[in-house]
């Protein structure tokens, strides 16, 4: 069963509430319920510290009887929601805003003693065993003439603060499946802008490894995952070419060279078990130096285009005359053309017209050109060659008022082992890689090649070369 990672990223969103989960519980709510007792206790303390100041030295000092301050420590029970005590030192509780005071009769806190609350104004507790449940207790100094006379304490029960702080607690849970919510919309678009995508390319991809190029990537969106579905969809589509490419290469040399080879094995074996005399024997053997020197020449050029590499050939750029090289070119098929009683026609621009690109190479190009001219031309006709000037280019044209190329054949010239059909009843000789080789020197020099035909008129090669200028240098 083949991992994937659906579980992964589902075991990080579980991860991810649970965490969040256990970090509300128990750092929020430890922070919250903190803050919650220093914010009311603070509160309280301020309160507590104007009863000291103001009413409770009014109360000592005899300027208001002891039922207005009771009156008013009530008011401020109701308005606070807390218990207020008046206390001595002793503990014994003077005012309590619950209950009237019976001077005669007052309550005492048994060991009591300021000291407890330690160094902060407020402490948590059932104070001394004297409520049932857990209080909040803030104390203020009533200080007269410089002297302590009593506390201001006021008791808030901590069930009023733990309501608040559910009430925050409920309000960070809201929060978090809130965003639990978010994020699982999140993961369920990130499964299908992403994860799904994926997939499909996955697929793809297995299907290119296994040879099947006809896949789809059903997977179309402007983002990194659209531009790696189209660049794999492109990919596919030039290894299906490569591969069509190298069926036909494969069927093409397969072909070009079994049909000399066979042609050779039976005229030796004729010969061998005696069917053709000796008196014939020369003229087979003529036929077999024809078919080896076929064979020698396909191999040949097969080499040459090996040698380009999936990089281009190397190219030795040197400066040199373009019409020279024409010149000495044309003077190399002398031979051929008394047989055919084809003449050149040379229409070069000025004595000399320097280029800057590889000399061999162009020569090459320049040969093959005029070979298949040659090749496809009538009797008694002639080629023209020329050279011209435009933009900073030298241009070179062979032209042949030869059998030419038919239309739909135009665009397929340049592919190798092609050939058409009226070349392979003119052409016994050629192996189809001519104008291969041509076309892969000129890209390699990074110009253009063109070729202009009409069926029974002639064919027109033209190709670019960088002009020279002394002045550059």
């Amino acid at each position: 069963m083949k991992k994937t990672i659906y579980p992964k990223i589902f075991c990080g969103y579980l991860i991810f509430g649970i965490v969040g989960f256990i970090v509300v519980s128990t750092f929020t709510s430890r922070i919250t319920g903190n803050y919650i007792k220093k914010h009311e206790s603070s509160s309280l303390y301020k309160e507590a510290t104007i009863i000291a100041s103001d009413y409770a030295v009014s109360y000592y000092n005899n300027d208001i009887t002891l039922a207005d301050f009771e009156e008013r420590i009530e008011a401020l029970d109701n308005y606070l929601g807390a218990q207020i005590w008046v206390i001595d030192i002793g503990g014994d509780i003077l005012v309590n805003s619950e209950k009237k005071t019976d001077l005669l009769n007052l309550e005492n806190i048994e060991n009591f003693d300021i000291m407890d609350f330690g160094g902060k104004y407020y402490k948590t507790g059932t104070f001394y065993n004297y409520f049932q449940e857990e209080q909040l207790s803030v104390f203020a100094p009533i200080s007269i003439n410089y002297k302590v006379k009593g506390y201001v304490i006021i008791h808030k029960p901590m069930r009023s603060l733990s309501a608040y702080h559910f009430g925050l607690l409920n309000i960070s849970y809201a929060t978090l499946a809130i965003l639990f919510l978010c994020a699982l919309l999140l993961l369920i678009l990130f499964v299908r802008s992403v994860i799904l995508p994926m997939r499909k390319i996955t697929r793809a991809a297995n299907e290119y490894a296994n040879g099947n190029f006809d896949q789809k990537i059903d997977v179309y969106s402007n983002d990194e995952i659209g531009y790696l579905a189209a660049s794999l969809s492109y990919m596919a589509n030039e290894l299906k070419t490569l591969e069509e490419d190298q069926r036909k290469f494969v069927s093409n040399v397969s072909h070009d060279f079994r049909s000399p080879l066979t042609s050779i094995k039976g005229y030796v074996e004729a010969m061998l078990d005696g069917t053709i005399p000796p008196e014939m024997q020369e003229k087979y053997l003529n036929i077999i130096l024809f078919e080896t020197e076929r064979l020698n020449k396909l191999t040949k050029s097969l080499l040459e285009l090996n040698k380009f590499g999936k990089h281009g050939m190397m190219i030795d750029t040197s400066t040199f005359d373009i019409n020279n090289v024409v010149k000495m070119t044309v003077r190399t098929f002398e031979g051929t053309c008394k047989e055919k009683r084809i003449s050149f026609e040379l229409i070069l621009t000025g004595k000399e017209l320097y280029v800057k690109a590889d000399m061999s190479k162009i020569q090459q190009v320049i040969y093959n050109l005029i070979d298949n001219a040659i090749k496809f031309s009538h009797h008694d006709s002639f080629i023209t060659v020329e050279t011209t000037i435009k933009n900073e280019k030298v241009f070179v044209s062979v032209k042949d008022k030869g059998i030419g190329i038919p239309g739909d054949s135009l665009g397929k010239i340049w592919e190798r082992f092609y050939k058409t059909d009226l070349s392979r009843g003119k052409d016994k000789k050629g192996t189809g890689l001519g104008l291969a080789i041509v076309k892969e020197i000129i890209q390699a020099h990074h110009e253009n090649i063109n070729v202009i035909s009409t069926e029974g008129v002639g064919t027109e090669f033209i190709f670019s070369l960088p002009l020279y200028n002394k002045e550059d240098e």
